[in-house]
């Protein structure tokens, strides 16, 4: 049998994984620049937490999730998103009881069993940012700025912000009744799918793809036009801030997103050809999920970002990130004698921090020289029946073929250039 990975899932191949450093790397820095701490949180929970927190009726809860019982019959799920683990835990360890607004970001692998397509796996892996405690618009643009810097730090150009309001528990009441009698008169026209959201989440008809209900979006109601005051004005700051920055961005009237945590702002982080979907990035604020699921009242905005998305756009852009370091040093022995010699030696370089490569095969001069050019190493360190008896090392520097023979006790410094090569 030839096994394969399954359906939605990858293998991450060393060629790639100086594009997974980088957006990693760069994404820590970031983060900590704007003084976030990392948190991490398991890779599955209770199944209940993501039925209470992302909602019974979305796609993720109702088709996506890879769910478990466990062996003690629990019900146990797959994390499909971060935000609902991260608001767990700051209920369960009281962390509201610590200065606020919290700011935390994490990063690793989520789950969810959708349609692979460009970009979009059913394991994939997901950057998190969060900030609980706050309710400033001036909070919303701070998160909405850490996703920009770090699409701009690793090189992605075309961005542009999609950013909409969701309302609030006082004017989202209202607004779904207008919007559900709108669509009263349309329920024969309408995909399957958005006829049972009609009677299940009506907010979410405005995010449907299919092609059938485009026009009837396009003609909805806008829920900018039923906010409260307090709404109104959170949406009517935020925009102040963006134009301060002067960062493009459209308000964008069907963006509500998929999860039912989220209240007034949401957004999305746009980048130009990167598949089906132009999104990068996507959330907004959820300010009652923690009380939800049974913390305080606590007000709170985040967005995730899948890596292999950047990625994508990094490749379209032709965007080559800094390689990860090889070893610049290649120790290569001469029979099995000088083995014994040539291990010390490895051990003692890589001691002092020197990135050492060797064969262990017992292959031929020729062969061990080929293989210090093919790994591109600076130096070539021969080992021999003569170099031992007399304590030294010839050094042979690969650019150049300088080769000179060297004390073994002088070998770092020669290699760090701090003792020239004499030939």
């Amino acid at each position: 049998m030839k096994y394969q990975a399954p359906r939605g899932t990858y293998d991450i191949l060393p060629e790639d994984q100086a594009y997974w450093r980088y957006v990693i790397e760069t994404t820590r820095r970031v983060c900590q620049l704007y003084g976030y701490e990392q948190i991490d949180v398991p890779i599955f929970e209770n199944t209940a937490l993501f039925e209470r927190g992302v909602g019974e009726t979305t796609d993720i809860v109702e088709k996506e999730m890879y769910t478990f019982s466990d062996r003690s019959g629990d019900s146990m799920t797959l994390r499909p998103e971060f935000t609902a683990g991260i608001c767990r835990a700051y209920a369960e360890k009281k962390l509201h009881g610590r200065p606020q607004p919290l700011r935390f970001y994490t990063f690793g692998p989520a789950f969810r069993y959708e349609r692979p397509q460009a970009g979009r796996f059913r394991q994939f892996f997901q950057i998190d940012v969060e900030v609980i405690g706050s309710q400033d618009p001036a909070i919303d643009l701070e998160v909405m700025q850490v996703a920009w810097q770090i699409y701009e730090d690793v090189g992605i150009k075309g961005l542009s912000f999609q950013v909409n309001s969701t309302g609030c528990p006082v004017c989202r009441p209202g607004y779904l009744e207008t919007l559900k009698a709108y669509y009263s008169g349309h329920t024969d026209e309408i995909c399957g799918d958005c006829q049972r959201r009609l009677g299940q989440n009506p907010l979410r008809l405005l995010d449907c793809k299919n092609d059938p209900c485009q026009p009837f979006i396009e003609q909805a109601p806008q829920i900018v036009d039923s906010l409260c005051e307090a709404c109104a004005t959170h949406f009517s700051e935020l925009r102040v801030y963006l134009d301060a920055l002067g960062r493009p961005y459209s308000v964008n009237h069907r963006l509500v997103r998929g999860l039912d945590y989220y209240t007034k702002t949401v957004f999305e982080v746009w980048a130009e050809g990167i598949g089906a979907q132009s999104a990068i990035c996507g959330g907004g604020r959820y300010d009652g999920l923690i009380e939800m699921i049974g913390g305080p009242s606590t007000p709170a905005i985040g967005f995730a970002s899948g890596v292999e998305r950047i990625i994508l756009a990094m490749k379209h852009e032709g965007i080559t990130p800094p390689e990860i370091p090889k070893p610049s040093v290649c120790v290569a022995y001469l029979g099995t004698g000088a083995k014994p010699s040539a291990v010390a030696l490895v051990h003692d370089l890589r001691t002092q921090g020197i990135g050492t490569a060797v064969l262990w095969e017992n292959r031929s001069l020729k062969a061990q020289m080929k293989h210090a050019d093919r790994i591109n190493a600076e130096y070539t360190l021969i080992l021999g029946e003569d170099e031992i008896n007399n304590g030294t090392v010839t050094v042979r520097r690969m650019t150049d073929s300088t080769q000179g023979v060297v004390p073994i006790s002088d070998i770092v410094d020669v290699i760090q250039g701090r003792n020239a090569l004499e030939g």
